[in-house]
């Protein structure tokens, strides 16, 4: 079993271009149409997510920001359920969108016990094959910052300084993003400064 490194966000995670996972174990038990189900209402809450990040983003209020906040517990009560039937979402599960849905709810769930938890779930899919690389990355640097740990492969920015919180083993950083298919991490910087 290959384990990468960290118990761990520039960006966004995206779906890398990869092959496409083939089924596993967590997949082997869920019916099609609940996998279908799981798959629309992870997409479904992550897009209402989203939606609530636009208007808090355009329109700050408490009333706004405060409906966010909520989205964001309900969404991770939501996961967790998933996450206690039938394991981590993973896209042999639910497929890669879906997946990534549960990811970005993840990442801005309110309980970081729980994305340790997931954050081992997806280590493990991922070595298994039924994860991509990315979404251990992601979730690996997330809560490595959230411990006050250097992060393992620049994907979490400081919002004051609008730079990458501490690397750790800044030398070797390439070579983990290109191991676990992110680009350098220039590229994702002047990508996210685009965008602000």
């Amino acid at each position: 079993m290959k384990r990468l490194p960290g118990h761990l966000t520039v960006g966004t995670p995206t779906e890398p271009d990869a092959a496409p996972v083939e089924p596993g174990p967590a997949s082997a038990g869920v019916l099609p149409a609940l996998a279908a189900a799981l798959a629309r209402e992870l997409s479904r809450r992550a897009d209402e997510e989203r939606h609530l990040m636009r208007q808090a983003r355009t329109n700050p209020t408490p009333q706004v920001r405060r409906g966010l906040v909520e989205c964001r517990r309900t969404n991770a009560d939501a996961l967790g359920t998933i996450v206690r039937r039938h394991g981590w979402p993973a896209a042999d599960l639910v497929g890669a969108p879906a997946s990534t849905a549960a990811l970005m709810i993840l990442l801005h769930a309110p309980d970081l016990d729980f994305q340790l938890r997931c954050r081992d779930l997806i280590a493990q899919a991922t070595a298994d094959g039924r994860c991509p690389a990315p979404h251990h990355a992601y979730i690996a640097d997330h809560c490595a910052v959230e411990l006050g740990q250097p992060q393992f492969y620049g994907t979490r920015v400081d919002p004051a300084t609008f730079r990458p919180y501490p690397i750790r083993r800044p030398e070797t950083l390439e070579e983990r993003r290109r191991d676990v298919g992110l680009g350098p991490l220039d590229e994702q910087m002047r990508t996210l400064r685009r965008g602000a």
